[in-house]
């Protein structure tokens, strides 16, 4: 499209300015609290935080990440059967704000464990139906072929959300305490509501793909109720603790993916030719399993390395432990307009989903192989290696993680769209709880070349094998690539 038109943005449809701030403000808002999170958990009592054991708190952190995502199935499931994908969205955005000021005003345990459940519930919301919702703008065939660029710019914003997130909370904390750093992320999830009640217009709404009967609608609520008395029961008998909670959530995000796979496959909704995009995803799945289940610990062991190994003071001042996510995220700044850019010009010619899904797991290998290095030295990794590696990671994530969210939204259906992109979001759900149960498990201060050695090798393994399968699935997807 010509980028004058006047109702486009930077050559794409209007709404997705739109759709970009109110990512960029969620993410400010999650990302923010999410660097302060770890290092709440396990920094002393005289310090602001819990005192909760290392790895414990990494393995609580692995399952919080993992339900925010396993929450897009439920928010998915809102969107497309009960409030529309607009509207869910909106209400989501809310429900985020409203944990961050349980977080910032309820001290100790029962404030992290109601602000950390509404900000799961809402941001798996926001997460679904955004993301659908930039899907359903690219369906024409003059915009089919920028789908990966748009998504990819899309992932621009979350990282803009994700720089500022970390500084400004980080701050916050470090100069006052850690319930300001939780209630400056509240301000930012209002002010990106704020702004995005401005633009609502520019969004379409969609309505309801494929509402609930009234009749539904009840059984639904009692099995709603139900279900919310079985949780109460498990917590309060102490049957689901916190020292099993992370298998609890991995049963489930299996138990709901086999359900999911097993419909779609089975269903006489799905047309034989969805049916074998289906099969062709669920190699693709499992590789993001795996991939955002060693990714994943740049919110356990890299936190953990950078405010205990690198040396973080800088003619006389000490960088913050959450400024080492902002890190992370001015690269992807830089990062993600270039590969918008790459796959727009190469078009055609670019490789296919697939191939890409490689390549993630080859450069991720190493970047992990770069730490094993490190600690198998005895060297603390300098300021300026600790970030030209996260320059590395960030390269692999952008290999994998907007393709695959575009992807999902090339072979949904119309009536299944938002929670085909909620599927996706479970192999987010799966890889981060799994890799909180991995930090609990392996990770320790004196086996740290050992564990940076299983993130290496799983990586490389991982994309050697799916390597293997490239021309199959190729073959499978050649009318969506």
């Amino acid at each position: 499209m010509p980028r004058h038109a006047p109702d486009t943005f930077f050559g794409h449809p209007r709404a997705l300015g739109t759709l970009f701030h109110i990512e960029l403000w969620e993410r400010f808002s999650f990302y923010g609290m999410q660097s302060i999170l770890l290092i709440y958990l396990y920094y002393s009592l005289t310090s602001g935080g819990l005192g909760i054991d290392q790895g414990l708190a990494g393995g609580i952190a692995g399952v919080y990440g993992g339900s925010v995502y396993l929450a897009t199935i439920l928010g998915g499931w809102l969107a497309d059967r009960v409030l529309g994908p607009e509207r869910t969205l909106f209400y989501s955005g809310v429900v985020v704000m409203l944990g961050h000021v349980l977080l910032a005003l309820i001290p100790g345990v029962p404030g992290l464990v109601v602000g950390l459940v509404c900000i799961a519930l809402g941001s798996g919301g926001v997460k679904s139906s955004a993301s659908s919702l930039l899907g359903s703008l690219y369906e024409t065939d003059e915009l089919r072929p920028l789908r990966d660029a748009g998504f990819s710019l899309f992932y621009l914003a979350i990282n803009v959300g994700a720089l500022f997130g970390p500084l400004l909370t980080g701050t916050a904390q470090t100069r006052i305490n850690f319930h300001a750093g939780f209630g400056l992320a509240a301000i930012g999830m209002a002010v990106g509501l704020w702004r995005y009640t401005r633009s609502r217009h520019t969004v379409p709404d969609v309505g309801v793909p494929h509402p609930l009967s009234p009749a539904v609608r009840q059984q639904v609520l009692a099995g709603l109720i139900l279900l919310l008395a079985i949780v109460a029961v498990l917590v309060g008998t102490g049957i689901v603790n916190t020292g099993n909670f992370s298998k609890v959530v991995l049963g489930i995000n299996a138990v709901v993916v086999l359900g999911y796979f097993g419909w779609m496959l089975g269903s006489p909704g799905f047309s034989a030719t969805e049916k074998r995009h289906v099969r062709a995803w669920i190699p693709l799945f499992l590789v993001c399993c795996m991939f955002w289940m060693l990714w994943g610990q740049v919110f356990t062991a890299l936190v953990v390395y950078f405010d205990e190994v690198v040396p973080r003071v800088v003619y006389g001042f000490e960088v913050p432990v959450p400024w080492g996510a902002s890190m992370q995220c001015i690269w992807m700044i830089f990062l993600s307009g270039a590969i918008a850019s790459l796959w727009t010009r190469l078009g055609k010619r670019q490789p296919g989903t697939p191939m890409k899904f490689v390549l993630s797991m080859l450069v991720l290998a190493a970047a992990y192989y770069i730490f094993v290095l490190y600690t198998r030295a005895g060297e603390p990794m300098p300021l300026w290696m600790y970030a030209l590696v996260t320059l590395i990671i960030n390269i692999s994530e952008l290999l994998i993680s907007p393709i695959a969210l575009s992807f999902a939204t090339k072979i949904a259906p119309a009536s299944f769209r938002t929670q085909a992109v909620a599927v996706h979001f479970l192999s987010i759900s799966l890889g981060f709880t799994a890799g909180g149960a991995l930090f609990n498990a392996w990770y320790s201060k004196e086996g740290m070349a050992d564990f940076y050695q299983i993130l290496s090798t799983g990586s490389l393994l991982t994309g050697l094998a799916l390597l293997l399968v490239v021309p199959v699935l190729n073959r499978m997807l050649r009318d969506v690539d």
